[in-house]
């Protein structure tokens, strides 16, 4: 038999995401795989589905996974509820505001947007004047954009939303988890997520939670493959009247029932995925929401405080910030070159992996993540110590013991 190796250089990955995988959701994923409708696989779907409504804080009975990374659990929200011709707002702060302008683009959907500079959110009178301009179907907006570590409150957004008639799709991939997410309470239509983030799995699933709202506009939509219609017409039965979805894959309408009651075929599921979300939603389950939010809030403040405390220059609005990835300003002394430099050297000689970001802010600022698995004080405090010693040998002016210092004060 032939021997399949394979070497993963050590990484300690504190970066905008993906993330360092906690091994026990490693360890879920190396289980065995079953058939697609024996009892146990079943079973686990129906387990996985309960553990992401405590994990979206819902009651929607459409709680389930979209296999692929968090964009197509993006694109299967936004091709199912987008009818060509539909007027969509997308509010954008950043650049996975951008995305969703430009998958609804592809839906063809007429979209309008509205910006704030990178580094700030909205506020809901500026979102309520643009839906009574507009008078959107849908209004699609980001949650936490990790291209800014901004986190948008989205309670009384929501509400507005509601209020005036218009859905409401959230993406949640970067924030759920580690910063508030309340589905019912504040009213969303429908959220999208991923793994790679605060959840502390690998990316290529995208949990989804859709409210009864968004069903019943994805229903009416549903049209049932020729090859599953049942010969006495049965099936048949309950198709909608409306414009079928434009993709087979990422068809909310199929998907629904493929997890529900009727497992009417669709795909076959990424077992192995399956297993990892289930397990990533577990552990955040016996963590408790409430208590993994305020892990992150607790390690993500001692990593900025520690890059406050080497000197460095904090990005955007703190009072709106996200709590498990923060942006300080690359140094002037080094500009970009120099900044790529430093990233290369935390990966080169210490295995640390921080990312820069995009557009406008490209090269100007570094991110650096505490998030799943990774919000945790050792993983803080050891990539603090390594910047410190990279920034000196750039001959950047840095507080000796500073960044562990201040991060040391946030513990106490």
């Amino acid at each position: 038999m032939t021997h399949v190796s394979l070497t993963v250089p050590p990484r300690l990955l504190m970066g905008p995401g993906p993330i360092t995988v906690d091994p026990r959701v490693l360890q879920a994923m190396s289980a065995q795989l079953v058939g697609q409708f024996d009892p146990f696989m079943t079973s686990t779907m129906n387990e996985t589905m309960a553990l992401y409504r405590q994990v979206f804080v819902t009651e929607n009975e459409q709680t389930f996974l979209v296999d692929g990374t968090s964009r197509a659990g993006i694109e299967a929200a936004l091709v199912s509820l987008i009818t060509p011709g539909d007027r969509v707002l997308v509010p954008v702060f950043g650049r996975f505001g951008h995305l969703l302008v430009e998958i609804a683009s592809r839906c063809g959907a007429e979209v309008h947007t509205i910006e704030v500079p990178w580094g700030e959110v909205f506020t809901p009178e500026a979102v309520e004047t643009a839906i009574e301009r507009i008078r959107p179907k849908l209004l699609a907006i980001v949650q936490g954009d990790t291209s800014t570590t901004m986190c948008q409150p989205l309670a009384d957004i929501a509400r507005i939303a509601t209020e005036h008639g218009v859905l409401t799709y959230v993406d949640a991939t970067a924030s759920i988890g580690g910063n508030d997410f309340l589905t019912d309470s504040w009213g969303v239509d429908v959220v999208t997520a991923g793994l790679q983030k605060c959840l502390g799995g690998p990316s290529g699933s995208a949990p989804i939670t859709i409210g009864p709202r968004a069903v019943e506009v994805i229903s009416a939509r549903k049209h049932v493959e020729a090859g599953l219609l049942d010969p006495s017409g049965s099936a048949e039965t309950d198709e909608g009247p409306g414009t079928r979805i434009a993709s087979n894959y990422l068809d909310l309408a199929q998907i629904m029932d493929y997890w529900g009651p009727r497992r009417l075929n669709h795909h076959t599921e990424a077992t192995s995925m399956l297993y990892a979300s289930r397990a990533a939603a577990q552990l955040l389950v016996d963590e408790g929401i409430d208590n993994a939010v305020a892990r992150h809030r607790l390690h993500g403040t001692a990593m900025l405080e520690g890059l406050v405390g080497l000197g460095l220059s904090l990005f955007g609005d703190l009072s709106n910030k996200m709590t498990n990835v923060v942006a300080v300003h690359i140094p002037e002394s080094l500009g970009a070159v120099g900044g790529d430099r430093v990233r290369t050297a935390l990966l080169d000689d210490f295995g640390i992996e921080i990312g820069t970001s995009f557009g406008p802010l490209h090269g100007k600022v570094w991110r650096i993540g505490t998030m799943g698995y990774n919000a945790r004080k050792d993983a803080v405090l050891t990539t603090l110590a390594a910047l410190e010693q990279v920034l000196r040998a750039e001959g950047v002016g840095v507080t000796a013991g500073g960044g562990v210092g201040a991060a040391q004060e946030v513990y106490r």
